[in-house]
């Protein structure tokens, strides 16, 4: 089969070797020059013969719609465009909209497997017809590792459904970072276990906790037992909100979650060995940039006037309390300073608490 592939960095241009040792014609298009093989993108679409099959791997929100809406104007009746790129699964519904229009099918496809893909065949998530699927089978089977399909393939639903299953696999992965992470910190913290890696390296078979991003923790720890210098300061790729978003729509309990998904906003107000695990983890799986800690410091310093800035902001343009505010608050000082009517009311000296402060 012949594919079309847009996009050609960390992710696409290890899916274009994977495909072509399949067996497979993939031209690759890419705006640096030295890995793309045509100039252009009339140049991709000049290249392939119909009924062609483009696959688009290049950043979420505005890079994935105008690379859509340039090959709604280039390709023809019976094409077909697979978005294989990180989008909100909202983006697909005005994708496949707009390629409708000019008779042109649409996949979104979710994929998982980060830079390792190449040697391990990649997850692959996809929604849209079951025609469009058949159509671009040959390429998912090239892609998706070895092994029965359902193993690494699903076709999850309809257009949009691809990339909400790989959305929900995004924010699972923020709360097992997190768990591990959390684990490796408290062992750090006492000097009971003296072998931190290689607890970690136990756990890797025959436990309940196995699994591939403890293998690539303990690859990380292998290398740099304390993570020397690696900087908690972590980014998000913005799936982890989405799945959180979604939950609150749904009505759906999220705690572990959610709560990973904060961890990382703190990671940028302070450093924690948790938060260095889990940069470690994200540069293992995605090659993401694992910063130094004066990067990482350096960016929190970019930060922190902002923050301020924010805070006394909000403090200035704080309104001041009404007249009825204002008589309402007095008559509430007017009624705990008579008391209650009885030794049992909440205001009583039974009830008064203090909070303990605890000193850094």
């Amino acid at each position: 089969m012949q594919l079309g592939l847009i996009g050609l960095g960390k992710m696409g241009g290890n899916m274009r070797e994977r495909i072509r040792r399949a067996g497979h014609e993939v031209v690759g298009f890419d705006r640096d020059p030295k890995v793309s093989d045509v100039k252009t993108l009339a140049g991709l679409v000049k290249a392939l013969h119909a009924p062609r099959t483009v696959w688009v791997m290049v950043p979420s929100g505005a890079p994935t719609a105008d690379t859509v809406a340039q090959l709604a104007k280039l390709l023809d009746k019976g094409d077909t465009v697979i978005d294989g790129g990180n989008s909100r699964f909202t983006d697909d519904f005005e994708n496949e909209k707009l390629l409708k229009t000019k008779g042109i099918g649409y996949l979104d496809c979710g994929v998982s497997g980060g830079i390792w893909g190449l040697e391990n065949g990649y997850g692959l998530m996809v929604g849209g017809s079951a025609a469009n699927v058949r159509k671009a089978m040959p390429i998912f089977d090239a892609l998706r590792p070895e092994g029965p399909r359902d193993e690494g393939f699903v076709h999850a639903g309809k257009v949009g459904a691809g990339h909400y299953a790989k959305m929900v696999h995004n924010g699972i992965e923020y709360g097992l970072m997190a768990a591990y992470a959390e684990g490796y910190e408290l062992l750090e913290a006492k000097d009971i276990v003296t072998d931190v890696p290689g607890a970690f390296k136990a756990w890797t078979r025959g436990t309940v906790v196995r699994s591939w991003l403890l293998d690539l923790l303990v690859d990380a720890l292998e290398k740099n037992p304390h993570l020397e210098d690696v900087s908690g300061y972590t980014v998000d790729s913005g799936e982890g909100r989405w799945t959180v978003e979604e939950a609150i729509a749904n009505s759906v309990p999220m705690p572990v979650i959610s709560a990973s998904l904060f961890s990382r906003f703190a990671s940028r107000q302070q450093e924690s060995p948790t938060m260095q695990a889990v940069a470690a983890l994200r540069g293992g799986f995605g090659g993401h940039q694992v910063m130094s800690v004066a990067e990482g410091e350096k960016l929190r310093a970019e930060g922190a006037p902002k923050h301020e800035k924010a805070v006394a902001a909000k403090a200035a343009t704080k309104e001041k309390p009404t007249k009825s505010a204002a008589k309402a608050a007095a008559k509430g000082r007017k009624a705990a300073t008579a008391g209650p009517s009885s030794g049992t009311g909440s205001t009583g000296s039974g009830s008064t608490r203090k909070r303990a402060v605890k000193k850094a």
